[in-house]
This record gives structure tokens, sequence and C-alpha cells, in this order.
């Protein structure tokens, strides 16, 4: 088969066995893990790319920025390591903020696969590790020295030979040895797993090289890209927000989105200068959170890979906090780039109305432990999410994080892993935004700390000043709160807590859509019924 074009049921065949391969290597990953945020949250990514780093596919369970760093990250390891410089066997790294993910913790491997003698593509992945040492992970650490352990592009494995160097310098540098390199190499179990069933695919089908199958999937998805913003008028769209940032300091967001002809243009010029806290977003992290924003919004059933992107281009003033310069912190950009999807809704919202909803109540928050448990350090993140924002077609879902969609670890799990009791974990009234729809409901979690030593706790929190926006009359969902004994603390700074101390977190509802007085009478008494609500003036 040496044509580029090929019939639409070989196509579906290959493409869709790729996918399998991403998919395998995905399960692979989730059962060799050995943390929970991998295990049980799901926070990683594996894909596929052509001999030029461009993603062909994303395995189906991964997290939606991955869609625009992995890819990048890959053009990165190409970069340093051309072909020349790599051969069968090789399995390169890196977690560098800038080429990586946007923050250190997340951990990228790529594997150069090799079909008769030459280089074709790569088998990539990404992982969160559960610690990567230096301050846990928290908005307060200034530059990025003080966010733990920087791996530069090398190889991890060379030919088949372990780096043994490297190895023993992670394991030294993070609380959790076992379980970070346990990951690692569950990661490099998913990169083995992908170049089997890609080496396996190209040999059935006679093919020497994925660059024919790519220029098809990367043309068709395009061309549906196109298409879909053909469908926009052209334009200049903007749209602007303010965020918690440092709490004392707000971080403000402007957006313009220009639509020409079958492009998009997105412009973040405006926005908030750099800062000397860890809620920078790196470019790499502002593409993909911004271009997903997109994707969800115009061709949301599109497969994942680079095809789909093409026609969009992200631009942001350099040195601002979505686009932060050497040596910026980010190890909670999360807490800036997760607003930048909702802004592309928000900015394009006037003219695709039934495709748009409310603000959510994300970023989901974060709860960061560190400590000394059974006489040896530990460290763990636990993630819980708000409401999501109504829609002109029905209420947002509760407990539901948009943009990330990282799973929760069930509360028995949590309470083995880390030294906390859940004394309640339940849905809190009234916290969804009123409206034609009403959003969703965020959560109320209270945690008691159960550990003979002290702890160290920070949080990833958002929404505590400004509260997710509603739509089209609908009104904004309740700010979160967070207290330790009853009482408020900053939220994004580190706290040290002691046995029998109670963490109180009560993340914030989505936003509602539409006029709160258009909700039919019997949604309302269904909601007092739930107790989703608990007053129903808004809605008369």
């Amino acid at each position: 088969m040496a044509s580029s074009a090929f019939d639409p049921v070989t196509l579906e065949l290959m493409w869709t066995r790729l996918i399998s391969a991403a998919d395998e290597a995905a399960a692979a990953l989730v059962r060799t893990s050995f943390s929970t945020l991998v295990r049980e949250s799901y926070d990683f990514s594996c894909i596929v790319t052509d001999e030029a780093g461009q993603s062909l596919v994303q395995a189906t369970q991964s997290i939606p920025s991955f869609i625009g760093t992995l890819p990048a990250t890959v053009k990165h390891f190409l970069h340093d390591y051309p072909v020349e410089r790599v051969q069968p066997g090789d399995v390169l790294i890196t977690n560098d903020m800038y080429q990586g993910t946007g923050h250190l913790p997340d951990i990228s491997l790529g594997k150069p696969l090799f079909h008769r003698g030459r280089m074709i593509g790569y088998a990539a992945t990404t992982a969160h590790a559960p610690d990567i040492g230096g301050k846990i992970r928290s908005p307060e650490p200034r530059e990025v020295f003080e966010e733990g352990l920087q791996i530069p592009i090398m190889k991890m494995i060379d030919a088949g030979r372990v780096n043994d160097s490297l190895v023993s310098i992670i394991r030294k540098n993070v609380r959790t040895p076992e379980q970070t390199m346990g990951d690692l190499w569950a990661q490099v179990v998913a990169l083995d797993v992908m170049e089997a069933r890609t080496l396996a695919l190209l040999q059935d089908a006679g093919l020497t090289s994925l660059r024919e199958l790519a220029a098809e999937i990367h043309g068709r998805c395009e061309s549906v890209m196109r298409a879909a913003i053909r469908n926009l008028p052209d334009g200049v769209y903007r749209t602007a927000l303010d965020i918690d940032g440092q709490l004392d300091e707000p971080v403000h967001l402007e957006m313009a989105v220009t639509v020409a002809g079958d492009t998009l243009d997105i412009d973040f010029a405006g926005s908030s200068a750099q800062v000397d806290r860890a809620i920078n977003s790196a470019m790499c992290f502002t593409f993909a959170q911004t271009v997903y924003g997109v994707k969800c919004m115009l061709a949301p059933n599109l497969p994942n890979n680079e095809g789909s992107f093409k026609p969009i281009t992200v631009r942001a003033p350099e040195g601002s906090i979505v686009n932060p310069v050497f040596p910026a912190s980010g190890g909670s950009r999360m807490l800036t780039g997760h607003f930048l999807g909702s802004m592309v809704l928000q900015a394009l919202g006037g003219v695709v109305r039934d495709r748009v909803m409310a603000a959510p109540g994300s970023p989901h928050w974060g709860v960061n432990q560190s400590g000394v448990r059974n006489g040896k350090p530990y460290a763990n993140m636990f993630f819980f999410s708000g409401g999501l924002g109504a829609n002109s077609r029905r209420d947002g879902i509760s407990c539901l994080g948009w943009p990330g969609n990282t799973a929760y670890t069930p509360i028995e799990l949590s309470e083995q892993i880390a030294p906390f009791r859940i004394k309640c974990k339940r849905l809190r009234p009234d916290s969804g935004g009123a409206g034609r729809f009403r959003g969703g409901l965020g959560q109320e979690i209270l945690l008691e700390n159960r550990s003979d030593s002290p702890i160290a706790v920070s949080f990833l929190t958002e929404h505590i000043v400004y509260p997710p926006r509603g739509i089209a009359g609908g009104e904004p969902g309740a700010c979160g709160v967070l207290q330790i004994n009853g009482k408020a603390v900053h939220a994004k700074r580190q706290h040290v807590i002691h046995k029998g101390d109670t963490i109180l977190l009560a993340v914030p509802g989505g936003g509602g859509y539409g006029d709160p007085r258009h909700r039919s009478r019997a949604q309302v008494e269904n909601d007092l019924e739930q107790g989703y609500i608990t007053d129903e003036r808004p809605y008369r």
C-alpha cells in the first residue's frame, strides 16, 4: 500500500487499530502503576506520533491538556536528539516546565519507533508523578528551582541499557521513590505496548512508514475543523476575566478570537504579567487548554490528533501570565490555565449559544499533603471537582470537572494511603447558579487529620473571590470556602496541621443558564425535594 490514499474501510480499520494500541497502552499503564494519581485519577496520556512528532492518536482515557502538550514535547525530543542520535531501545525523558506540560510533576517519556531500519515515529506518554521533590505542590514557589527536580531532555534508556545514574538521582530527590520510579517503569511498559502494536500494524498493512496514514488522518481532521470554523461569522470576538490569582492580587485575563474564513487566531494580549507565584501558565499549557476549548465547541467528536488544531493559532505576550519566561514557576498552572477553555466559550457564545455552557466550578480543587508515616516520608494529592455550568438544554452536572477530567480516589482508598479520616463528602446545597437551567452543585468535604506527626498541606483552589459566571441571564455559582478548624485560611499558602485538626473544603458550583424565573415549577419543586436548593426565591 504505497499510495497515500486509503479506501474508507481500510482507513477506518487502521485508524481504529492505532487508537486501540494507545488504549491498550493506557490500560497497561494503569495496571502496572504504583500511585493513585495514575491508577485512580487517570492523570496521564499515551500517544503515537509520526516521524515529525505530529500526534496520530491519543488514548481515550487521557487528560485533555496533554492533547496539545505531549506532541510538542516529542518535537523537542526530535530537536535535541535527531534521528542520527537515537536507536532502537532508546527512551527519552524530561519534565522541563517549558518543553513538557507546564509543571515539573508531569514526567514525559518518548520512545523512537523503528521499522525496517528507519525511524518512523514515536510512542510517548506523560504521567503525573506522586512527588518530584522540592516544596510540595502549591502556588507559593517564586521560581521553578523551588518546585523540585528538573530533568532535562536526556536518555533514560540507551539502546536497552538503563541510565542508573539518572534513576539514583530521581530516587534521592523525591519523597516517594518507590511510587515515582514505579510509575516511570509503568510508563515504559506503555511505550513498549504502543511500539509492538504499531509495528505489527505496519507489518500487516505492508507499509514502510506512518507517513501516508498520518497525512490521511491529519488531512481529514483538519478539513472537519476548517469546515466548522467556516460556519462562524468572520469577526473579532473578545472576552475578559478576573480570577482570584494570589487572592490579595487578582489576575486579569483577556482574549481576542479572530475568525477569518477557515482559521482561528486567539490572542491573549492585555493579560496580566507573569507573577512570582506558581500560577503561571507556560505557553505549552496555554496552547493546549485553549485549543481544547475550541475543539469542545466546534468539533467535540473529532478524534484527538494534530490535524484538528492546524487551523488554530494561539498567541500571548512573552512575559505574561499565560506565556511566562524562565525561571518563572508554574506548579499550580491549572489555577490559571483551566480558565482558558471557558474563555473561548464566552468569547464565541454570542454566535453559537446552543453549544456553550456557563462557567464551571473548575479548576478542580486539590489537597496536597506531605509528612512522615510509619517512619518514611510520604506525599499525596487528592482532587475534588465543582459543578459543571448549565447550558441551553440541561442543568449542569454536579461534581464533574471541566476541562480537567481527573477521576476521584475512592474514600476507602484515600483513608488507607493518607492519615486522614473523611468525615463527610456530600453535595453542597444552593451552590449551583440559579437559571432556566441550574448550575451543577459543588461538594463539601470534611477531613480530619489522624497523623501523630505534623503534616504540611497546600491547596489548589479558585473561585473563592470571583464566582463562576452564569450566562444568558443565569446567576453565578457559589464561591468556594476553605477552612481549617472552622476558620477561613489563606488558600494559596502552605499550612501545617496536627492530629485532630480538620479541613473543610466547600467546592464551587457551576453557573446557571437563562433567567431563573423561566425554570419550570416542577423542576424547582424537584430541586427542593432533593435538597439541591433550600431557597426558591431566585426562581420567583
